[in-house]
């Protein structure tokens, strides 16, 4: 087989490595379950591109993810439960479902009038997926429910899944009208932390510490933050900051393992100021 740009070639290559007897032992043996992870994965490396502004690994990371959609859809294939056709045809049939404004005669209108129509229209298909799934005699998939904070997948990161939670509830009203509420939430649920550890809960003051989080994702989101986006910021800043710890203490011929505290935070202040 050669390189190319069809993507019948990459479907030519996915059914090679599962074909049994002549296909790739690993590929084999993987199925949807074990591959999960690697999609999680892929789709990471992709966003991690995009925010190192480099191109040119997108493209290479877009063709892993790419590879992830297509083996899954092989694996279905050989279930006899679905193609990469009919992928391609679920997503293009909802994207054109989903933008009459576009596709339909619906005529252009201004964003907050298309954004109530796709809600709309999501909320029919999800009412017609769960009458589908009660035909065919399939339990609720958890996520895709009729109550107001359904369509939030389980497996998203969980800040990411806390935003959304509380987008959700604040379409109906469940929400504070600005941040000062937000900051005097994040300030109680601290002290509950703080209170728990002083009476040495340990259990409790861990499930705390996520009423702590999920109360700083809900500020995020009233400033348009993205916390995901906001915490790899700042896992990079401290990578970069202690990285510069390591030089600074290597020119002196030493390893962090064999400096004190404070002389390591005076390196970080060095540095940050520095920065």
């Amino acid at each position: 087989m050669k390189p190319s740009r069809d993507i019948d070639q990459l479907l030519a290559i996915t059914a090679a490595l599962r074909t049994p007897g002549t296909g790739c032992p690993w590929d084999l043996e993987q199925d949807f379950a074990s591959i999960a992870p690697y999609t999680i994965e892929e789709a990471y490396e992709v966003a991690d591109a995009i925010a190192r502004g480099d191109l040119d690994d997108l493209a290479d990371e877009l063709g892993d993810l790419l590879l992830q959609v297509v083996f899954h859809a092989r694996m279905a294939q050989e279930q006899r439960a679905f193609d990469f056709g009919d992928v391609v045809l679920a997503i293009t049939s909802k994207m054109i479902r989903r933008h009459p404004h576009v596709f339909g005669d619906a005529g252009r209108r201004d964003v907050g009038t298309v954004n109530a129509a796709w809600a709309e229209i999501k909320a029919e298909e999800k009412r017609i997926r769960a009458e589908r799934r009660a035909a065919r005699g399939l339990p609720d998939d958890g996520m895709r429910g009729g109550g107001v904070l359904s369509g939030v997948p389980l497996a998203a990161p969980a800040l990411t899944r806390a935003v959304k939670l509380q987008d959700k509830a604040a379409k109906v009203g469940f929400d504070w009208p600005d941040t000062g509420p937000v900051f005097d939430k994040i300030r109680e649920e601290i002290a509950e932390v703080e209170a728990e550890l002083a009476v040495g809960d340990h259990a409790a003051a861990a499930a705390e510490i996520g009423d702590v989080l999920f109360a700083m994702a809900n500020l995020a989101r009233h400033l348009g933050v993205d916390p995901e986006a906001a915490l790899r910021g700042t896992n990079e800043k401290f990578v970069r900051r202690f990285n510069g710890i390591e030089e600074a203490l290597a020119r002196q011929g030493r390893n962090p393992a064999a400096a004190t505290l404070e002389e390591m935070e005076a390196l970080w202040q060095a540095g940050k100021a520095a920065e």
